[in-house]
Protein backbone atom coordinates (compact mmCIF):
# COMPACT_ATOMS: atom_id res chain seq x y z
CA UNK A 1 0.00 0.00 0.00
CA UNK A 2 2.82 2.26 0.98
CA UNK A 3 4.52 1.86 -2.11
CA UNK A 4 0.89 2.68 -4.20
CA UNK A 5 1.23 5.53 -2.23
CA UNK A 6 4.68 6.96 -2.99
CA UNK A 7 3.88 5.79 -7.08
CA UNK A 8 0.68 8.55 -6.67
CA UNK A 9 2.91 11.35 -5.34
CA UNK A 10 5.50 10.65 -7.92
CA UNK A 11 2.95 10.57 -10.60
CA UNK A 12 1.49 13.56 -9.25
CA UNK A 13 5.01 15.50 -9.25
CA UNK A 14 5.89 14.39 -12.59
CA UNK A 15 2.62 16.04 -14.00
CA UNK A 16 3.24 19.04 -12.20
CA UNK A 17 6.80 19.11 -14.03
CA UNK A 18 5.30 18.59 -17.19
CA UNK A 19 2.94 21.38 -17.16
CA UNK A 20 3.83 24.23 -14.40
CA UNK A 21 0.97 26.61 -15.60
CA UNK A 22 -2.31 26.35 -12.90
CA UNK A 23 -5.09 24.34 -15.39
CA UNK A 24 -8.03 25.82 -13.30
CA UNK A 25 -7.07 29.35 -11.67
CA UNK A 26 -7.99 31.87 -14.78
CA UNK A 27 -11.56 31.39 -16.07
CA UNK A 28 -13.14 32.76 -19.30
CA UNK A 29 -12.45 36.73 -19.33
CA UNK A 30 -16.28 36.64 -21.27
CA UNK A 31 -19.24 34.84 -20.64
CA UNK A 32 -19.95 33.77 -24.49
CA UNK A 33 -18.33 30.86 -26.58
CA UNK A 34 -14.28 31.88 -26.71
CA UNK A 35 -13.96 32.55 -30.73
CA UNK A 36 -10.81 33.95 -31.70
CA UNK A 37 -9.88 36.74 -34.39
CA UNK A 38 -5.94 36.16 -33.48
CA UNK A 39 -3.75 33.52 -31.45
CA UNK A 40 -0.65 34.43 -29.38
CA UNK A 41 2.34 34.91 -30.77
CA UNK A 42 1.13 35.64 -34.32
CA UNK A 43 3.25 37.63 -36.43
CA UNK A 44 2.06 41.45 -36.77
CA UNK A 45 3.58 44.39 -37.90
CA UNK A 46 6.93 44.38 -36.11
CA UNK A 47 5.79 42.41 -33.26
CA UNK A 48 4.63 39.30 -31.82
CA UNK A 49 1.15 39.43 -30.84
CA UNK A 50 0.74 39.24 -27.18
CA UNK A 51 -2.49 37.53 -26.37
CA UNK A 52 -5.75 36.00 -27.44
CA UNK A 53 -7.78 38.25 -29.65
CA UNK A 54 -11.80 37.43 -28.51
CA UNK A 55 -14.19 37.69 -31.09
CA UNK A 56 -17.25 40.06 -29.75
CA UNK A 57 -20.23 39.22 -31.83
CA UNK A 58 -19.56 42.08 -34.18
CA UNK A 59 -20.79 44.66 -31.07
CA UNK A 60 -19.30 46.48 -28.26
CA UNK A 61 -20.62 46.39 -24.86
CA UNK A 62 -19.75 42.83 -23.48
CA UNK A 63 -19.49 42.38 -19.97
CA UNK A 64 -15.67 41.69 -19.44
CA UNK A 65 -15.01 39.71 -16.04
CA UNK A 66 -12.14 39.03 -13.59
CA UNK A 67 -10.32 36.00 -14.99
CA UNK A 68 -9.20 35.38 -11.55
CA UNK A 69 -9.19 36.83 -7.56
CA UNK A 70 -6.63 40.11 -7.82
CA UNK A 71 -6.80 43.72 -7.98
CA UNK A 72 -6.53 46.23 -10.67
CA UNK A 73 -2.34 47.36 -10.37
CA UNK A 74 -2.94 49.35 -13.70
CA UNK A 75 -4.70 51.61 -15.94
CA UNK A 76 -3.77 52.67 -19.31
CA UNK A 77 -5.69 55.22 -21.70
CA UNK A 78 -4.54 56.17 -24.56
CA UNK A 79 -5.92 57.05 -28.20
CA UNK A 80 -3.43 54.42 -29.52
CA UNK A 81 -2.20 50.71 -28.85
CA UNK A 82 -4.51 49.22 -26.47
CA UNK A 83 -7.04 52.46 -25.83
CA UNK A 84 -8.32 51.36 -22.66
CA UNK A 85 -6.72 48.78 -20.65
CA UNK A 86 -6.74 47.54 -17.21
CA UNK A 87 -4.51 45.23 -15.71
CA UNK A 88 -5.31 42.63 -12.82
CA UNK A 89 -2.18 40.84 -10.66
CA UNK A 90 -3.08 38.00 -8.77
CA UNK A 91 -1.73 36.29 -5.87
CA UNK A 92 -0.32 33.80 -7.91
CA UNK A 93 2.18 36.34 -9.53
CA UNK A 94 0.74 36.35 -13.22
CA UNK A 95 -0.98 39.43 -14.48
CA UNK A 96 -4.19 39.42 -16.78
CA UNK A 97 -4.47 42.51 -19.38
CA UNK A 98 -7.85 43.04 -21.46
CA UNK A 99 -7.47 46.02 -24.06
CA UNK A 100 -9.44 48.11 -26.49
CA UNK A 101 -12.38 48.49 -23.97
CA UNK A 102 -15.36 50.55 -24.23
CA UNK A 103 -15.48 51.51 -20.49
CA UNK A 104 -14.53 50.13 -17.50
CA UNK A 105 -16.95 49.36 -14.17
CA UNK A 106 -18.91 51.46 -12.33
CA UNK A 107 -16.29 51.88 -9.49
CA UNK A 108 -12.86 51.54 -11.95
CA UNK A 109 -14.79 54.25 -14.03
CA UNK A 110 -15.32 56.74 -10.81
CA UNK A 111 -11.81 55.87 -10.01
CA UNK A 112 -10.18 56.89 -13.35
CA UNK A 113 -12.91 60.01 -14.16
CA UNK A 114 -11.46 61.79 -10.53
CA UNK A 115 -8.13 61.21 -11.73
CA UNK A 116 -8.89 62.42 -14.86
CA UNK A 117 -10.35 65.80 -14.26
CA UNK A 118 -7.51 66.16 -12.06
CA UNK A 119 -4.82 65.94 -14.43
CA UNK A 120 -7.15 67.56 -17.35
CA UNK A 121 -6.02 64.89 -19.37
CA UNK A 122 -7.94 62.01 -21.01
CA UNK A 123 -5.14 59.93 -21.88
CA UNK A 124 -3.68 58.56 -18.29
CA UNK A 125 -2.15 55.86 -16.65
CA UNK A 126 -2.25 54.70 -13.31
CA UNK A 127 -0.99 52.21 -10.60
CA UNK A 128 -3.12 51.72 -7.89
CA UNK A 129 -2.64 50.83 -4.63
CA UNK A 130 -3.18 46.67 -3.89
CA UNK A 131 -5.51 47.62 -1.46
CA UNK A 132 -7.78 50.32 -3.74
CA UNK A 133 -9.71 48.12 -6.23
CA UNK A 134 -10.03 44.67 -5.23
CA UNK A 135 -11.97 42.05 -7.66
CA UNK A 136 -12.83 38.51 -7.23
CA UNK A 137 -13.59 35.72 -9.81
CA UNK A 138 -15.98 36.45 -12.20
CA UNK A 139 -16.87 40.12 -11.35
CA UNK A 140 -17.49 42.57 -13.61
CA UNK A 141 -14.38 45.13 -14.71
CA UNK A 142 -15.40 46.83 -17.85
CA UNK A 143 -16.86 46.51 -21.22
CA UNK A 144 -15.92 45.10 -24.54
CA UNK A 145 -15.02 47.58 -27.29
CA UNK A 146 -13.02 48.73 -30.12
CA UNK A 147 -10.79 51.53 -28.67
CA UNK A 148 -7.16 52.27 -29.74
CA UNK A 149 -5.60 50.36 -32.62
CA UNK A 150 -8.49 47.95 -32.58
CA UNK A 151 -9.36 47.00 -36.74
CA UNK A 152 -12.32 45.84 -35.30
CA UNK A 153 -14.57 45.14 -31.83
CA UNK A 154 -12.78 42.52 -30.08
CA UNK A 155 -11.37 41.66 -26.23
CA UNK A 156 -7.74 41.77 -26.65
CA UNK A 157 -6.93 39.42 -23.27
CA UNK A 158 -2.83 38.55 -22.40
CA UNK A 159 -1.76 36.66 -19.16
CA UNK A 160 1.48 37.68 -18.00
CA UNK A 161 4.08 36.38 -15.99
CA UNK A 162 6.16 38.07 -12.86
CA UNK A 163 8.81 39.46 -15.55
CA UNK A 164 5.75 40.66 -17.23
CA UNK A 165 6.34 38.23 -19.88
CA UNK A 166 3.22 37.33 -21.89
CA UNK A 167 2.84 33.66 -22.54
CA UNK A 168 -0.15 31.99 -24.35
CA UNK A 169 -3.53 32.11 -22.64
CA UNK A 170 -4.07 28.49 -23.48
CA UNK A 171 -1.67 27.17 -21.23
CA UNK A 172 -3.70 27.92 -18.68
CA UNK A 173 -6.52 25.56 -20.05
CA UNK A 174 -7.87 28.28 -21.80
CA UNK A 175 -9.01 26.37 -24.59
CA UNK A 176 -10.72 27.36 -28.23
CA UNK A 177 -12.52 24.63 -30.23
CA UNK A 178 -10.03 24.00 -32.85
CA UNK A 179 -10.23 20.45 -35.27
CA UNK A 180 -8.95 21.69 -37.95
CA UNK A 181 -5.21 21.36 -38.73
CA UNK A 182 -2.57 24.50 -39.96
CA UNK A 183 -2.44 25.45 -43.71
CA UNK A 184 0.49 26.07 -45.74
CA UNK A 185 0.56 28.47 -48.16
CA UNK A 186 3.93 28.08 -49.51
CA UNK A 187 7.49 27.23 -49.15
CA UNK A 188 10.60 28.71 -50.18
CA UNK A 189 14.47 27.65 -50.50
CA UNK A 190 17.09 29.66 -49.75
CA UNK A 191 21.13 29.37 -50.91
CA UNK A 192 22.95 30.56 -48.30
CA UNK A 193 26.57 29.43 -48.44
CA UNK A 194 29.35 31.37 -51.00
CA UNK A 195 28.30 28.26 -53.79
CA UNK A 196 25.08 27.22 -52.72
CA UNK A 197 22.30 26.89 -55.58
CA UNK A 198 18.25 25.77 -55.63
CA UNK A 199 17.29 24.73 -59.00
CA UNK A 200 19.81 26.30 -60.77
CA UNK A 201 19.77 29.94 -59.16
CA UNK A 202 21.42 31.67 -55.93
CA UNK A 203 18.59 33.47 -54.83
CA UNK A 204 15.84 33.04 -53.11
CA UNK A 205 13.56 30.31 -54.55
CA UNK A 206 9.70 29.35 -54.37
CA UNK A 207 9.11 25.83 -54.69
CA UNK A 208 5.80 24.62 -56.20
CA UNK A 209 3.39 22.83 -53.78
CA UNK A 210 1.22 19.56 -53.63
CA UNK A 211 -1.41 19.04 -51.80
CA UNK A 212 -1.72 15.43 -50.63
CA UNK A 213 -5.42 13.83 -50.32
CA UNK A 214 -4.70 12.95 -46.78
CA UNK A 215 -4.28 16.57 -45.89
CA UNK A 216 -0.74 17.26 -45.68
CA UNK A 217 1.93 18.87 -48.50
CA UNK A 218 4.85 18.12 -51.03
CA UNK A 219 6.87 19.86 -53.38
CA UNK A 220 8.15 19.09 -56.72
CA UNK A 221 12.07 17.66 -56.52
CA UNK A 222 14.49 20.47 -56.40
CA UNK A 223 18.33 19.85 -57.24
CA UNK A 224 20.21 22.16 -54.91
CA UNK A 225 23.73 21.87 -53.20
CA UNK A 226 25.72 23.44 -50.83
CA UNK A 227 24.19 25.28 -47.21
CA UNK A 228 20.37 25.66 -47.51
CA UNK A 229 17.75 26.80 -45.40
CA UNK A 230 14.12 27.22 -45.92
CA UNK A 231 10.77 29.04 -44.97
CA UNK A 232 7.19 28.56 -45.23
CA UNK A 233 4.36 30.78 -45.18
CA UNK A 234 1.59 28.73 -42.83
CA UNK A 235 -1.16 30.18 -40.79
CA UNK A 236 -4.55 27.98 -38.19
CA UNK A 237 -8.03 28.71 -38.36
CA UNK A 238 -9.61 27.65 -35.69
CA UNK A 239 -13.70 26.20 -35.75
CA UNK A 240 -16.10 29.05 -36.27
CA UNK A 241 -14.05 31.43 -37.50
CA UNK A 242 -12.41 32.13 -40.55
CA UNK A 243 -9.36 34.25 -39.70
CA UNK A 244 -6.15 33.93 -40.59
CA UNK A 245 -4.43 33.55 -37.27
CA UNK A 246 -1.05 32.01 -36.22
CA UNK A 247 0.08 28.71 -35.27
CA UNK A 248 1.81 27.51 -32.17
CA UNK A 249 4.86 25.35 -33.35
CA UNK A 250 7.25 24.75 -36.13
CA UNK A 251 10.06 22.46 -36.55
CA UNK A 252 11.92 21.56 -39.35
CA UNK A 253 13.90 18.09 -40.09
CA UNK A 254 16.21 16.75 -42.38
CA UNK A 255 16.48 13.18 -43.22
CA UNK A 256 15.04 12.66 -39.18
CA UNK A 257 16.96 14.65 -37.87
CA UNK A 258 15.70 17.86 -36.22
CA UNK A 259 17.46 21.17 -37.54
CA UNK A 260 15.08 23.53 -35.76
CA UNK A 261 12.34 23.84 -34.14
CA UNK A 262 9.94 27.23 -32.90
CA UNK A 263 7.89 27.23 -30.16
CA UNK A 264 5.51 30.61 -30.10
CA UNK A 265 4.86 29.87 -25.95
CA UNK A 266 6.41 32.85 -24.36
CA UNK A 267 8.50 35.92 -25.31
CA UNK A 268 9.42 39.11 -23.81
CA UNK A 269 8.59 42.42 -25.31
CA UNK A 270 12.07 43.34 -25.58
CA UNK A 271 12.35 40.94 -28.18
CA UNK A 272 9.25 40.92 -30.15
CA UNK A 273 10.61 43.71 -32.45
CA UNK A 274 13.38 40.90 -34.11
CA UNK A 275 9.89 39.17 -35.46
CA UNK A 276 11.56 41.34 -38.45
CA UNK A 277 14.69 39.43 -37.94
CA UNK A 278 12.71 36.01 -37.83
CA UNK A 279 10.85 36.64 -41.39
CA UNK A 280 11.56 37.57 -44.89
CA UNK A 281 11.59 41.15 -43.89
CA UNK A 282 12.05 41.92 -47.59
CA UNK A 283 9.84 40.07 -49.69
CA UNK A 284 7.30 41.02 -46.40
CA UNK A 285 7.63 44.78 -47.95
CA UNK A 286 7.19 43.56 -51.80
CA UNK A 287 3.99 41.06 -51.40
CA UNK A 288 2.54 41.64 -48.17
CA UNK A 289 3.13 38.17 -47.12
CA UNK A 290 5.25 36.93 -44.33
CA UNK A 291 7.95 33.78 -44.69
CA UNK A 292 8.35 32.61 -41.66
CA UNK A 293 12.42 31.54 -42.03
CA UNK A 294 13.54 28.22 -40.35
CA UNK A 295 17.03 29.27 -39.86
CA UNK A 296 18.75 31.62 -37.60
CA UNK A 297 20.67 34.20 -38.91
CA UNK A 298 23.53 36.08 -36.86
CA UNK A 299 22.37 38.88 -34.38
CA UNK A 300 18.96 37.00 -33.80
CA UNK A 301 18.25 36.96 -29.92
CA UNK A 302 14.71 35.15 -30.51
CA UNK A 303 13.79 32.90 -27.20
CA UNK A 304 11.36 31.02 -29.95
CA UNK A 305 14.04 28.84 -31.17
CA UNK A 306 14.82 25.57 -29.25
CA UNK A 307 16.68 22.31 -30.90
CA UNK A 308 18.48 24.35 -33.19
CA UNK A 309 21.39 22.46 -35.04
CA UNK A 310 24.27 24.45 -37.07
CA UNK A 311 22.05 27.00 -37.37
CA UNK A 312 18.88 25.62 -38.98
CA UNK A 313 20.50 25.48 -42.16
CA UNK A 314 21.32 22.01 -44.29
CA UNK A 315 23.96 20.77 -46.09
CA UNK A 316 23.49 18.95 -49.20
CA UNK A 317 26.05 17.01 -50.89
CA UNK A 318 26.39 16.38 -54.75
CA UNK A 319 25.17 13.13 -55.44
CA UNK A 320 22.60 12.61 -52.99
CA UNK A 321 19.20 12.40 -52.30
CA UNK A 322 17.51 13.70 -48.80
CA UNK A 323 14.67 14.88 -47.55
CA UNK A 324 13.30 17.80 -45.49
CA UNK A 325 10.56 18.06 -43.61
CA UNK A 326 8.44 20.60 -42.34
CA UNK A 327 5.95 20.08 -39.57
CA UNK A 328 3.68 22.64 -38.64
CA UNK A 329 1.28 22.19 -35.54
CA UNK A 330 -1.34 24.34 -33.82
CA UNK A 331 -2.21 24.82 -30.01
CA UNK A 332 -4.73 21.53 -30.07
CA UNK A 333 -2.29 19.44 -31.77
CA UNK A 334 -3.38 19.05 -34.71
CA UNK A 335 -0.66 18.94 -37.68
CA UNK A 336 -0.05 19.49 -41.13
CA UNK A 337 3.42 18.46 -43.03
CA UNK A 338 5.71 19.84 -45.38
CA UNK A 339 8.00 17.13 -47.26
CA UNK A 340 11.01 18.84 -49.76
CA UNK A 341 12.24 15.90 -51.89
CA UNK A 342 15.96 17.19 -52.67
CA UNK A 343 18.48 15.80 -55.15
CA UNK A 344 22.54 17.20 -54.52
CA UNK A 345 23.72 17.85 -57.96
CA UNK A 346 26.22 20.30 -57.91
CA UNK A 347 26.58 23.03 -60.85
CA UNK A 348 29.54 24.95 -61.17
CA UNK A 349 28.58 26.91 -64.17
CA UNK A 350 26.34 29.52 -62.30
CA UNK A 351 27.11 32.88 -62.56
CA UNK A 352 27.87 34.62 -58.18
CA UNK A 353 24.99 36.65 -56.50
CA UNK A 354 25.08 40.31 -57.76
CA UNK A 355 25.29 42.75 -54.97
CA UNK A 356 24.38 46.37 -55.12
CA UNK A 357 27.15 48.85 -54.60
CA UNK A 358 27.10 52.30 -53.70
CA UNK A 359 29.10 55.04 -52.37
CA UNK A 360 28.46 54.24 -48.70
CA UNK A 361 29.13 50.75 -47.04
CA UNK A 362 27.44 50.41 -43.48
CA UNK A 363 28.92 48.38 -40.78
CA UNK A 364 26.13 47.22 -38.53
CA UNK A 365 28.42 47.22 -35.19
CA UNK A 366 29.61 50.96 -35.70
CA UNK A 367 28.03 54.47 -35.53
CA UNK A 368 27.67 55.89 -38.98
CA UNK A 369 27.15 59.47 -39.80
CA UNK A 370 25.92 60.34 -43.59
CA UNK A 371 25.89 64.07 -44.43
CA UNK A 372 25.01 65.75 -47.50
CA UNK A 373 24.05 69.78 -48.55
CA UNK A 374 21.60 70.30 -45.58
CA UNK A 375 20.69 67.06 -44.63
CA UNK A 376 22.31 64.44 -41.66
CA UNK A 377 21.86 61.05 -41.01
CA UNK A 378 23.01 59.64 -37.56
CA UNK A 379 22.81 55.81 -37.41
CA UNK A 380 23.39 54.32 -33.53
CA UNK A 381 25.46 50.81 -33.81
CA UNK A 382 23.48 47.74 -34.32
CA UNK A 383 20.68 49.64 -35.88
CA UNK A 384 20.99 47.08 -38.52
CA UNK A 385 21.31 43.21 -38.30
CA UNK A 386 23.60 42.97 -40.97
CA UNK A 387 26.57 45.36 -42.76
CA UNK A 388 25.31 46.45 -46.62
CA UNK A 389 25.74 49.47 -49.28
CA UNK A 390 23.66 51.61 -48.14
CA UNK A 391 22.11 53.98 -50.42
CA UNK A 392 22.02 57.89 -49.56
CA UNK A 393 21.22 60.88 -51.96
CA UNK A 394 20.36 64.31 -51.23
CA UNK A 395 18.14 66.18 -54.09
CA UNK A 396 17.08 69.97 -52.85
CA UNK A 397 15.12 68.67 -49.39
CA UNK A 398 14.80 64.78 -50.14
CA UNK A 399 16.54 62.57 -48.46
CA UNK A 400 16.67 59.30 -50.22
CA UNK A 401 17.47 56.64 -47.45
CA UNK A 402 17.99 53.17 -49.36
CA UNK A 403 14.51 51.19 -49.88
CA UNK A 404 11.93 50.41 -46.61
CA UNK A 405 13.14 46.75 -47.32
CA UNK A 406 16.14 46.02 -44.59
CA UNK A 407 14.45 45.42 -41.12
CA UNK A 408 15.30 47.79 -38.43
CA UNK A 409 16.06 47.16 -34.74
CA UNK A 410 16.68 50.70 -32.87
CA UNK A 411 15.37 54.27 -34.07
CA UNK A 412 18.10 56.43 -36.29
CA UNK A 413 17.40 60.46 -36.46
CA UNK A 414 17.23 62.48 -39.72
CA UNK A 415 18.09 66.18 -39.21
CA UNK A 416 16.88 69.20 -41.67
CA UNK A 417 18.65 72.50 -41.65
CA UNK A 418 16.30 75.07 -42.31
CA UNK A 419 18.47 78.16 -41.78
CA UNK A 420 17.61 78.90 -46.03
CA UNK A 421 14.39 79.47 -45.21
CA UNK A 422 12.53 82.91 -44.03
CA UNK A 423 11.34 82.92 -40.32
CA UNK A 424 7.52 82.82 -41.40
CA UNK A 425 8.13 79.90 -43.57
CA UNK A 426 9.93 77.83 -41.12
CA UNK A 427 7.44 77.75 -38.45
CA UNK A 428 5.03 75.60 -40.86
CA UNK A 429 7.39 72.85 -41.65
CA UNK A 430 7.83 69.95 -40.59
CA UNK A 431 9.93 65.99 -41.45
CA UNK A 432 7.46 63.98 -43.42
CA UNK A 433 7.97 60.70 -45.18
CA UNK A 434 7.09 59.92 -49.10
CA UNK A 435 4.97 56.77 -49.37
CA UNK A 436 5.29 54.46 -52.57
CA UNK A 437 1.85 55.36 -53.68
CA UNK A 438 1.43 59.03 -56.22
CA UNK A 439 4.37 60.17 -53.40
CA UNK A 440 1.95 60.87 -50.34
CA UNK A 441 3.30 62.15 -47.73
CA UNK A 442 3.32 61.38 -44.10
CA UNK A 443 3.84 63.32 -40.96
CA UNK A 444 6.97 62.05 -38.54
CA UNK A 445 7.24 63.30 -35.36
CA UNK A 446 9.53 66.62 -35.76
CA UNK A 447 10.96 68.11 -32.79
CA UNK A 448 12.71 72.00 -34.10
CA UNK A 449 15.79 73.37 -32.44
CA UNK A 450 16.77 76.20 -33.67
CA UNK A 451 17.25 76.07 -37.55
CA UNK A 452 17.11 71.95 -37.15
CA UNK A 453 13.93 69.92 -37.67
CA UNK A 454 14.25 66.56 -36.54
CA UNK A 455 12.64 63.21 -36.63
CA UNK A 456 13.77 59.69 -35.18
CA UNK A 457 12.19 56.71 -37.13
CA UNK A 458 12.99 52.61 -37.40
CA UNK A 459 12.07 53.44 -41.34
CA UNK A 460 14.89 53.55 -44.47
CA UNK A 461 13.06 55.24 -47.67
CA UNK A 462 12.70 58.93 -48.86
CA UNK A 463 12.13 61.81 -46.84
CA UNK A 464 10.95 65.64 -47.79
CA UNK A 465 10.13 68.56 -46.38
CA UNK A 466 6.57 70.01 -46.09
CA UNK A 467 4.44 72.66 -45.54
CA UNK A 468 1.22 73.13 -43.40
CA UNK A 469 -0.70 75.92 -43.21
CA UNK A 470 -4.15 75.08 -42.45
CA UNK A 471 -6.02 74.75 -39.55
CA UNK A 472 -8.02 71.73 -37.97
CA UNK A 473 -11.32 71.42 -38.74
CA UNK A 474 -14.11 71.39 -35.80
CA UNK A 475 -17.50 70.66 -36.69
CA UNK A 476 -20.81 69.86 -33.99
CA UNK A 477 -21.99 66.37 -35.09
CA UNK A 478 -25.92 66.05 -32.44
CA UNK A 479 -25.91 70.04 -31.62
CA UNK A 480 -26.23 73.19 -33.02
CA UNK A 481 -25.29 76.99 -31.54
CA UNK A 482 -28.44 77.77 -28.94
CA UNK A 483 -29.76 74.12 -28.80
CA UNK A 484 -31.17 72.61 -25.99
CA UNK A 485 -29.51 69.75 -24.59
CA UNK A 486 -31.61 68.57 -21.84
CA UNK A 487 -32.60 65.12 -22.98
CA UNK A 488 -28.76 64.29 -24.76
CA UNK A 489 -26.30 62.31 -22.89
CA UNK A 490 -23.31 63.17 -24.94
CA UNK A 491 -22.04 66.13 -26.65
CA UNK A 492 -19.88 65.09 -29.89
CA UNK A 493 -17.97 66.93 -32.59
CA UNK A 494 -15.78 65.72 -35.18
CA UNK A 495 -12.12 66.92 -35.61
CA UNK A 496 -9.83 66.66 -38.98
CA UNK A 497 -6.78 67.78 -39.79
CA UNK A 498 -5.44 66.79 -43.39
CA UNK A 499 -1.84 67.91 -43.38
CA UNK A 500 0.01 66.87 -40.40
CA UNK A 501 -2.52 65.47 -38.22
CA UNK A 502 -4.11 65.99 -34.78
CA UNK A 503 -1.63 66.90 -32.41
CA UNK A 504 -3.66 67.92 -28.98
CA UNK A 505 -7.39 69.31 -27.70
CA UNK A 506 -8.98 71.32 -25.15
CA UNK A 507 -12.36 71.63 -24.97
CA UNK A 508 -14.14 73.72 -21.50
CA UNK A 509 -17.87 74.71 -20.26
CA UNK A 510 -18.19 78.06 -18.93
CA UNK A 511 -14.54 78.06 -18.35
CA UNK A 512 -13.81 74.56 -16.43
CA UNK A 513 -12.29 71.87 -18.66
CA UNK A 514 -14.25 68.93 -19.75
CA UNK A 515 -13.51 64.99 -20.17
CA UNK A 516 -13.87 63.96 -23.93
CA UNK A 517 -13.23 61.05 -24.89
CA UNK A 518 -11.22 61.23 -28.52
CA UNK A 519 -11.68 58.14 -31.37
CA UNK A 520 -9.05 58.72 -33.90
CA UNK A 521 -10.56 56.31 -36.25
CA UNK A 522 -13.56 58.34 -36.67
CA UNK A 523 -11.89 61.56 -35.62
CA UNK A 524 -14.77 62.05 -33.21
CA UNK A 525 -14.77 64.14 -29.60
CA UNK A 526 -17.07 63.36 -27.28
CA UNK A 527 -18.36 64.73 -23.63
CA UNK A 528 -20.48 62.36 -21.21
CA UNK A 529 -23.17 64.48 -19.92
CA UNK A 530 -23.14 61.93 -16.65
CA UNK A 531 -19.76 63.45 -15.70
CA UNK A 532 -21.91 65.76 -13.59
CA UNK A 533 -19.52 68.84 -14.87
CA UNK A 534 -22.42 70.73 -16.59
CA UNK A 535 -24.59 72.01 -14.39
CA UNK A 536 -25.65 75.67 -15.59
CA UNK A 537 -28.70 76.39 -17.97
CA UNK A 538 -26.74 78.40 -20.55
CA UNK A 539 -23.28 76.67 -21.29
CA UNK A 540 -20.70 78.50 -23.64
CA UNK A 541 -18.80 75.52 -25.27
CA UNK A 542 -15.04 76.44 -26.14
CA UNK A 543 -13.07 73.92 -27.91
CA UNK A 544 -9.12 74.46 -29.05
CA UNK A 545 -7.55 71.82 -31.52
CA UNK A 546 -4.06 71.78 -32.41
CA UNK A 547 -2.12 70.33 -35.01
CA UNK A 548 1.46 68.52 -35.43
CA UNK A 549 3.15 71.67 -36.70
CA UNK A 550 0.85 74.29 -34.40
CA UNK A 551 -1.40 75.51 -36.41
CA UNK A 552 -4.99 76.22 -34.20
CA UNK A 553 -8.70 76.22 -34.75
CA UNK A 554 -11.19 77.40 -32.06
CA UNK A 555 -14.67 76.42 -32.07
CA UNK A 556 -17.63 78.08 -29.94
CA UNK A 557 -21.05 77.51 -29.38
CA UNK A 558 -23.43 77.75 -26.44
CA UNK A 559 -26.35 75.39 -25.44
CA UNK A 560 -28.77 74.98 -23.23
CA UNK A 561 -29.74 71.80 -20.18
CA UNK A 562 -31.93 71.88 -17.53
Amino acid sequence: MRILFLYFILSCQLLISQNPYPQDYFGHPLDIPLVLSGTFGELRSNHFHAGLDIKTQQTTGLKVLAAANGYVSRIKISHYGYGKALYITHPNGYTTVYAHLKKFSPDIEAYIKKRQYKAARFEIELFPKAEELCVLKGNIVAFSGNTGSSGGPHLHFEIRDKQERPLNPMLFGIIVKDTRAPMILAAFAYPIGKNAHINNSSTRTKLRLIPQKNGNYKTENIAAYGQIGFGVVSYDRQDMATNKNGVNNIQGTYNGNTTIEIDFKRFSFDETKHLNRLIDYEYFKKHKSRIQKLFVEPNNPLSLFKNVDNHGYVIVEDSTASIYKVCIKDFNGNKSWLEIPINGIKNDSLRPKKRQVTDYFLYASQATDLEKNNIKVSIPKNTFYDDFFIDFDVNNDTLTLHTPTIPVQKRFTIDFDISHYSGSDKDKLYIASIGKYKDKLYYTNTIKKGNILSTRTKNLGKYTLATDIDKPQIKPINFFDGKWLSKFRYLKLKINDKTSGIKSYRATVNGKWILMEYDYKKGILTHDFNDNIVNETKNNLKVIVTDNVGNSAIFEASFFRK
